[in-house]
């Protein structure tokens, strides 16, 4: 995901007060640890993800080609619900995190939806990292900039990318983005 640099420096501008981790300040570890000290009400992740049959198949990839894995994942935002403020909002900005299977319907969205996370923006299959780097940034700013609940938000960020035309209008690029749980 070239572009993921792009993406956290569109979300460090809208939201200035934001922690960055990147790369190798990304591995699995800092991030449980950051998670388990300190409330942050929004997080957003970008990176790879896979939703697999097994658990230890269902990963995001973090900073020195870690995974964090489904069950770390549930236990990190459980964890975070019942010691602090739980997260308003996780944004998990990788291929097809709201895919799943017979075992978790809404993917790893879904899985920390149901972990305490209030809700989680995921997409449903491959997206284009550079596409999602501007949904983000939209995204973002329509919650803190224009006071739109995160529905809304989403909403404005894919009519904007409509109405841009070209071939990013088609809906490959677009519909893949929702929020689950929450959207208040």
């Amino acid at each position: 995901m070239s572009n993921v640099s792009r993406e956290v420096k569109a979300v460090t501008q809208t939201i200035p007060e934001s922690k960055q981790l990147l790369d190798e300040e990304f591995p699995r570890d800092r991030l449980q640890q950051e998670l388990g000290t300190t409330v942050y009400p929004m997080i957003h992740i970008a990176t790879h993800g896979e939703f697999g049959t097994e658990p230890e198949d269902t990963f995001l990839v973090t900073g020195e080609n870690n995974q964090l894995t489904i069950d770390e994942l549930d236990r990190v935002i459980r964890s975070v619900a019942s010691t602090t403020e739980p997260v308003e909002l996780l944004s998990l900005t990788a291929c097809r995190t709201a895919t799943g299977d017979d075992r978790a319907a809404l993917g790893l969205a879904g899985v920390a939806v149901q972990a305490g996370a209030r809700s989680a923006l995921a997409s449903l299959w491959f997206i284009n990292d550079q596409i999602t780097a501007q949904i983000a940034a939209q995204f973002d700013q329509g919650l803190r900039q224009s006071n739109l609940n995160k529905a809304q938000a989403l909403r404005a960020a894919q009519i904007a990318l409509l109405e841009a035309g070209g071939q990013y209008a088609r809906p490959a690029y677009w519909a893949p983005y929702l929020v689950i749980g929450n959207w208040f």
